[in-house]
């Protein structure tokens, strides 16, 4: 008679289903926002909405979901996620308007803040601290293989669908992950009488709200500087430091910010945001770097980022096995080195480099990506409560938006202006190349800045010393 999975196991993958798809819808409309502009007649700022309001929904949701967890159990938050999360996807493929698919994307995103650190949260509740690792590994595939074949996808079905399947394609897997997860999440505990935080709760949400609305927005000079957006990231910052200064004063705060002295939980979220900016970097520069430089067409750029995100998705795993085994020390530095060796290279490319190299190179960053990320984010949940998990998944999901965010503006605004400013002396196709070679040793150096704290971090192993 065949093994049955373990239920600990069927956890994970009812929660990989859902944020699987979540992940994987937002990365299928990256590349597909110049056809919605042609469809619906409308600017590239307006079309921008249909991401940026996604990520401001998400972002101003996140803070509520350890409150929630607690208030009425884990399960049911993740399950009513998922459940917006198709309202929103059946909403967007009968939208017949732009205002529509906005309307539908900011339900997603909110379908989204519920469930990403919820997913998480689960995840720890059903495994002992020493199989984390290769439990988040796994689980983490889903964040880090979507967002690679995402774009790949995307650009498949527009050519050969109408745009509203891009939605409907979320509606077979969202069902898969409600009834798997109906059946098998584990049912956690409620606190009908938890407090909420209501002061906490407004200052935290318009304060990310207004940061993650500017940068979605700022995606050049002249939007980034001008007066509505830099008083929009004053005022967020100012709410995010009054909030700091309220929640620690609280009994029952909305977020406990104290895990923050806790050093491993501290360095993770550093260390997460840092390989945060290095995979949105990648997933930024290098369609330009393939379309622009060498003139290949988008088959070609989706074909490029197919190993990385294999590559990603094994070590992943590889690297949540050796977590567990050996600890941090052995897997997230070695993984940053890898990742800032690649990306130095794709910053040495030229002209004539073949495009094997440039998947080669790449394939190797989706290594180093698989070994940093999730090992960093399962170390630093590690070191903290169990009963605090859900919040800390939440501020690192939250931290993580925002420095991917901050990433896409700076090379946004970098690839612009440089591109503009020594394309007077030499060939665009020039131009062009050396700017994304200069973007590339710019990522390479943020993630070389994070590799010494990497160090800092200690695992379940160090604390049975």
């Amino acid at each position: 008679m065949a093994r049955r999975i373990p239920e600990k196991w069927l956890v994970v993958i009812s929660v990989l289903f859902g944020t699987f798809t979540v992940i994987l819808n937002n990365s299928m409309l990256n590349p597909v926002l110049p056809r919605f502009i042609e469809i619906f007649d409308t600017n590239a700022v307006a079309a921008g909405w249909i991401l940026t309001i996604f990520m401001v929904s998400m972002g101003m949701t996140m803070p509520l979901t350890g409150y929630f967890g607690d208030r009425f159990g884990k399960k049911k938050v993740y399950l009513v996620g998922l459940t917006l999360f198709l309202i929103g996807s059946t909403s967007g493929f009968f939208s017949g308007s732009l205002g529509m698919v906005i309307f539908s994307r900011a339900i997603q995103g909110m379908a989204g803040g519920l469930m990403m650190p919820i997913a998480m949260a689960l995840i720890f509740n059903s495994f002992p601290k020493n199989e984390r690792g290769l439990a988040v590994g796994v689980y983490g595939v889903a964040a880090m293989v979507a967002p690679a074949i995402g774009p790949t996808i995307g650009g498949f079905l527009i050519q050969f669908l109408e745009w509203p399947w891009l939605f409907a394609v979320n509606i077979p897997f969202g069902l898969t992950g409600l009834l798997l997860s109906t059946k098998f999440l584990e049912r956690t505990e409620s606190d009908p009488n938890k407090r909420f935080d209501l002061i906490g709760f407004l200052l935290v949400t318009s304060g990310i709200g207004a940061v993650l609305f500017a940068l979605g927005r700022g995606r050049t000079p002249e939007v980034l500087f001008d007066p509505l957006n830099l008083s929009l990231i004053a005022a967020g910052i100012i709410l995010v430091t009054v909030f700091v200064r309220y929640e620690f004063r609280q009994e029952d705060p909305l977020l406990n910010l104290s895990v923050f002295k806790v050093p491993t939980y501290a360095v993770s979220i550093l260390i997460t945001s840092s390989a945060s900016i290095g995979l949105f970097s990648g997933i930024f520069l290098l369609p330009l770097l393939i379309q622009n430089v060498y003139g290949l067409n988008e088959v070609w750029t989706g074909i490029l980022f197919l190993p990385s995100a294999a590559a990603s998705g094994i070590f992943m795993s590889l690297g949540g096995r050796m977590l567990d085994k050996k600890g941090p020390k052995f897997v997230i530095p070695p993984g940053l080195t890898i990742m800032g060796l690649s990306t130095i290279g794709l910053g040495m490319l030229e002209t004539s480099s073949p495009f094997w190299w440039i998947l080669l190179l790449n394939a190797i960053r989706g290594m180093g990506m698989g070994m940093s990320n999730m090992p960093a984010t399962t170390t630093g949940m590690n070191a903290i409560p169990d009963h605090l998990v859900a919040q800390g998944s939440a501020m690192n999901n939250i931290i993580r938006q925002i420095a991917s965010s901050l990433g896409i503006v700076f090379f946004s605004i970098y690839y612009e202006v440089r591109r503009a400013q020594i394309s007077v002396d030499m060939s665009m196709q020039e131009a062009t190349l050396q700017t994304l070679n200069e973007a590339f040793l710019v990522s390479a150096a943020v993630l070389f800045l994070a590799l010494p704290f990497s160090f800092i971090m200690k695992g379940v192993q160090d604390e049975k010393k």
